[in-house]
């Protein structure tokens, strides 16, 4: 078990965050959604009571690129405000948001009220300078792949329309 995770985070919620970007996603990447799904199994492996664990999977086949019809991020970001999260479990933590704006908002919440994010490569404390700065580098990363993706469609566009005229 890692130790930055404490009995105070573990008498709080564990949330397990899904998310893919799109329903081809969801429907054709299964095995991304079910080892989402196997978050769950991971919180009660660190400690946190089943009773506790809440999955939320309303935003499968969402964009992150903003909150616009994300209702658990925006009930996940509500729970973390209020103090009521232990830890979100998210495969990557990138998943939780592409929007600069959302990220570093989600991040000041989580460090002001002792909420930790756990994916795949470790547990992050965000009141924790190197946690935070890691957290931020993986969200600037993650806003600049949305970016390059979207330059590469609008060249896929153009190209075809150049093809068709």
């Amino acid at each position: 078990m890692n130790s930055k995770i404490q009995s105070h985070h573990q008498q709080k919620t564990a949330f397990v965050y899904l998310r893919q970007s799109t329903m081809y996603q969801v429907m054709h990447n299964q095995e991304s959604t079910e080892r989402q799904y196997a978050l769950r199994k991971k919180a009660i492996d660190y400690g946190w009571s089943p009773s506790l664990v809440q999955v939320l999977d309303g935003d499968l086949g969402r964009s992150g690129s903003n909150t616009a019809g994300r209702e658990d991020f925006k009930t996940l970001v509500a729970e973390v405000s209020m103090g009521k999260v232990g830890a979100i479990f998210v495969l990557e933590a990138s998943r939780l948001s592409r929007s600069s704006a959302d990220w570093n908002r989600l991040l000041e919440l989580c460090s002001l009220t002792q909420t930790l994010i756990i994916d795949q490569d470790g547990c992050y404390d965000p009141a924790q300078f190197n946690d935070q700065l890691l957290l931020g580098l993986k969200g600037t990363m993650s806003q600049a792949e949305l970016h390059l993706i979207r330059a590469a469609c609008m060249e896929q566009r153009s190209t075809k329309r150049r093809k068709v005229n």
